[in-house]
């Protein structure tokens, strides 16, 4: 930390800090009365509120008024941008049908599928933006976004592209994922190694050179691509210098995990059936268990992620929404940090180190985001809030007194 506020040219003063930062010893990282400053949309400057004094004379100096700031929050897993809805299907599983079940008959992913390939590129754009807002009014500042709805290197790429848009017009920091590995396109549904060909060969490095993904994810399922399938993709995209995530262990116990840590992948996500070598496997790569509670609950799963085991091993665990239309649709990032503490057990400091510090490193942004330190960029939230344990513990009140991006101030509301 640094008290040379000199240089700073907007400073919070009389705040308190839940900075996350694991250097801090207290709670949440919390530190009590302190100030701010930010350069360039850089926190350049933390130290207790007395320090203000040598400011510049031209700073903007915002009083705080005791609130609380926090990281802005990140949600490292959605599948915000599709076509259509599956509305049908919810009704089908309060039926009794099964993921699996729908899925065979033609629904499920496939279902979108078609929906978002009818769609174009500005359609696209069009449908997400609700969605995106939605994060973003509750204090969201980075989204991943992946693809995976198109499943032809047309309809991926143009999945790419409407998220880079939304990323061009509003103020959020925009991840995108190449999820062309979903499923398996009904175009080959008799020979997928040739789409698991097509991925490596053509999407890829379409991908990559044109700058339109920061990561590749393969669904490692029964219902979706082996093991040896993933390996390949995973493969080609290590070649590339893509990051690597996976959906791994959520319906059944495949090794997908351990196989993505092997890689060094950012993330592994779902793992309601995550063994203990897999949970090792994690620990020895740094790769985060990322924590989809949402899919959980709509879904009405019976076996949970292996939280306690995750966190004996000091395994970093992230939270996100899974923002989709068949088995998330659930566009608060808030709501997942309470399921996440009333489903899965997580604490209330756990579930925002969920969505902060350990969400950026499922990104491959740990050194950037996260969390309020000295040389992390200026994504932050002030909240009008007696305890951060509240951001957990309540759902849909309060909304952020100020939401900042980058250091500067997108939505203000009033306490």
């Amino acid at each position: 930390m640094t008290s040379d506020f000199s240089r700073c040219r907007r400073i919070w003063s009389n705040v308190r800090l839940a900075t996350l930062d694991p250097t801090v010893a207290a709670p949440y990282g919390l530190l009590e009365n302190h100030a701010l400053g930010i350069r360039d949309g850089i926190i350049a400057a933390i130290a207790p509120a007395g320090a203000v004094e040598s400011a510049a004379a031209d700073a903007q100096i915002i009083d705080g008024g005791g609130a609380l700031l926090t990281p802005g929050l990140i949600d490292s897993h959605t599948h915000l941008v599709y076509g259509g809805h599956r509305a049908d299907e919810f009704e089908r599983r309060l039926q009794g049908a099964s993921y699996q079940e729908i899925a065979k008959a033609g629904g499920g992913i496939l279902a979108t599928v078609r929906a978002t390939r009818a769609l174009s590129e500005a359609q696209l754009v069009a449908q997400a933006r609700p969605r995106l807002l939605a994060l973003l009014e509750e204090g969201v500042t980075t989204v991943e976004i992946k693809s995976g709805y198109g499943l032809t290197l047309a309809d991926e790429l143009k999945m790419l592209r409407a998220a880079r848009q939304l990323a061009r017009e509003f103020p959020v920091r925009i991840r995108t994922t190449l999820l062309a590995a979903h499923v398996v396109p009904p175009e080959f549904a008799c020979n997928p190694d040739d789409w698991v060909e097509l991925i490596c060969s053509d999407l890829i490095p379409r991908v990559a050179g044109e700058g339109l993904a920061e990561a590749v994810d393969v669904f490692c399922e029964q219902i979706a691509f082996n093991p040896a399938q993933t390996e390949r993709m995973f493969t080609a995209a290590r070649d590339r210098g893509l990051g690597i995530k996976i959906h791994a262990e959520q319906l059944s116990p495949t090794g997908g995990a351990a196989l993505a840590a092997r890689f060094g992948a950012w993330s592994a996500d779902h793992l309601e059936c995550l063994d203990e070598a897999g949970v090792q496997a994690l620990r020895q790569a740094g790769t985060v268990a990322a924590l989809l509670p949402g899919a959980y609950y709509f879904l009405r799963e019976t076996r949970k992620p292996p939280v306690e085991l995750l966190r004996r091993c000091r395994v970093p665990m992230a939270l996100a929404t899974d923002l989709n239309p068949g088995t998330s649709p659930l566009a608060s990032l808030r709501l997942m940090m309470n399921l996440g503490c009333v489903l899965f057990g997580l604490t209330p400091e756990e579930a925002l180190l969920g969505v902060s510090r350990h969400a950026a490193r499922a990104l491959g942004l740990y050194d950037s985001l996260g969390m309020l330190a000295v040389g992390r960029s200026a994504d932050m939230l002030l909240w009008d809030l007696d305890h951060p344990a509240q951001l957990a513990g309540q759902v849909g009140t309060p909304r952020p007194l100020q939401r900042i991006f980058a250091g500067e101030i997108t939505h203000a509301t009033t306490a």
